[in-house]
């Protein structure tokens, strides 16, 4: 790996936010194509930052610096790639459901996928099923489903179900997590996946677009 991608690694890894944008500068005016900076070093380290964050290495909160340092260098790369018209691996749309108002772990699982290099869509918090329907018409791939509260994961459970009403369904994945929701959950209301955290979304979006 050239020094300049190693650098925009180590970055990454290790959280390093005021140093980003000077190490993806660098990578482009060394002449890096936007394609292997995205993949060999934004992608590739947040791959890494998730496997330690499985392995009990990481938390939470270096999860989150990492995944703030990623976004930083890819606002950067962003324009970049538009002109050389890479497309994302997929898209997604996420929003924390209706009634919900917390969305520290949506906003995780956001930036994960969006280092995994899938273009976000992010509907907020509070989002209602019409709101999620309208969203899921426009075409996309997976829809991310998130409540941290018990008294909200009817809300999911409705969501469904307006997809189903509106014909949607066979047109999107529809995953779900947040602190109460679970596997039986998740098969009960008809989602096609859960995940407990930020990493494990990214891989379980990743696999089921493959």
């Amino acid at each position: 790996m050239r020094i300049e991608l190693e650098e925009i690694y180590k970055s990454v890894l290790e959280g390093e936010m005021g140093a980003i944008i000077d190490k993806v500068q660098a990578a482009i005016d060394a002449g890096i194509s936007p394609e292997v900076i995205l993949n060999d070093g934004l992608i590739a380290a947040m791959s890494e930052v998730g496997r330690l964050f499985e392995e009990g290495e990481y938390f939470v909160p270096e999860m989150l610096i990492a995944a703030r340092t990623m976004q930083g260098g890819l606002n950067l790369l962003r324009p970049f790639l538009a002109d050389t018209g890479i497309e994302p691996v997929g898209k997604v749309v996420i929003g924390t459901v209706k009634g919900d108002l917390h969305d520290i772990g949506k906003n995780l699982v956001s930036m994960m996928l969006e280092g995994a290099g899938f273009e976000i869509v992010d509907l907020g918090t509070d989002v209602a099923p019409e709101s999620f329907v309208q969203a899921v018409s426009e075409g996309v791939d997976i829809l991310g489903l998130s409540a941290l509260l018990t008294t909200t994961m009817a809300s999911m459970s409705s969501t469904v179900n307006a997809i189903e009403e509106a014909g949607l369904r066979e047109h999107v994945k529809i995953i779900v997590g947040g602190a109460p929701v679970t596997q039986a959950y998740a098969d009960q209301i008809g989602a096609d996946g859960f995940a407990g955290d930020a990493s494990r979304a990214a891989s379980l979006a990743k696999s089921l677009l493959s």
